[in-house]
């Protein structure tokens, strides 16, 4: 959680070391497969859907089909990639995830669980899957991707907030487990990052949310509605440009002494600083007051 990382810190690296990225459809995912290919990485970029494979492909990247909520999809895409690499994969970056806004009185309990198989039980899976393959070469880097709600609650955003939560907690734990195994294992924590996941949540708040019989929707009409339908386009304060994500995840890669937490935008330093030094009272007032 330092200040700006100095190129002096990060290692100069050879064309063979490997990363798979989760997510790379657009936003965060996106940047990154294409400015560590850059940066001399050989990336392997996975979507979800067949057509953005074949799109990042068009576009130079070797681009494979993975879905978090599928783990025999992440058995064949690994199975893919250690044929292309002789069985070696140096590092993942588990980014894939989507947000489901509303509130949690409204959330049915099964629109909770499947959010959670992407952001959490997904990242949980692949990391284990992959695991063996960095135990057998001795070492290698996992990164996960949480957010600023990984540290702090926001209205409208539970499942998000809940999910980044536990994503927090798994992954300090399984930083101090795979230390004894030479396997680095690193957060980064964006606040908001110019991306489409406002937008593409908004077929999970139309599946799962019932926001007309709420008690709530007249709340629903004056904010949250008029978030996603009319401001979708419209950036947040301190928002940044994915590529902001991709120079700390450099660092997080490169570095031979990586941070365990990377905080990415001015709003994440702020809240970050705030949680610690403040009272659960006094922080929940300025979070209401926005």
């Amino acid at each position: 959680m330092r200040g700006p990382l100095m190129a002096s810190e990060t290692t100069p690296i050879s064309v063979s070391r490997s990363i798979l990225i989760t997510g790379c459809s657009s936003g965060i995912g996106y940047a990154a497969a294409h400015g560590l290919k850059a940066h001399g990485w050989r990336v392997f970029a996975t979507c979800r859907k067949a057509e953005d494979v074949a799109r990042l492909t068009e576009e130079g990247l070797e681009s494979l089909q993975l879905d978090h909520t599928d783990a025999e999809s992440m058995r064949v895409c690994l199975d893919e990639i250690s044929r292309r690499t002789d069985g070696r994969l140096d590092a993942l970056f588990n980014n894939g995830a989507y947000a489901l806004p509303g509130a949690l009185e409204d959330l049915p309990t099964d629109g909770l669980r499947a959010l959670f198989e992407a952001n959490v039980f997904g990242y949980h899976e692949l990391s284990r899957q992959v695991i063996p393959i960095m135990r057998a070469q001795g070492g290698g880097r996992i990164v996960n991707c949480s957010s600023v709600l990984g540290l702090v609650p926001m209205k409208w955003r539970g499942a998000y907030v809940s999910s980044k939560y536990a994503l927090e907690g798994l992954t300090d734990v399984l930083r101090l487990e795979m230390e004894d195994a030479g396997i680095k294992v690193i957060l980064i924590e964006p606040g908001p990052i110019t991306s489409k996941i406002r937008v593409n949540s908004i077929p999970h708040f139309e599946r799962w949310i019932d926001w007309r019989a709420s008690p709530r929707s007249e709340q629903y009409e004056r904010s949250l509605l008029k978030r996603l339908y009319t401001d979708r386009g419209k950036p947040d304060r301190f928002e940044l440009g994915p590529e902001a994500v991709t120079a700390k995840l450099i660092h997080a890669l490169e570095s031979r002494t990586p941070q365990p937490r990377y905080y990415v935008t001015r709003a994440t330093w702020i809240m970050g600083l705030l949680k610690r030094f403040l009272t659960t009272r006094a922080l929940d007032v300025l979070i209401r007051r926005g």
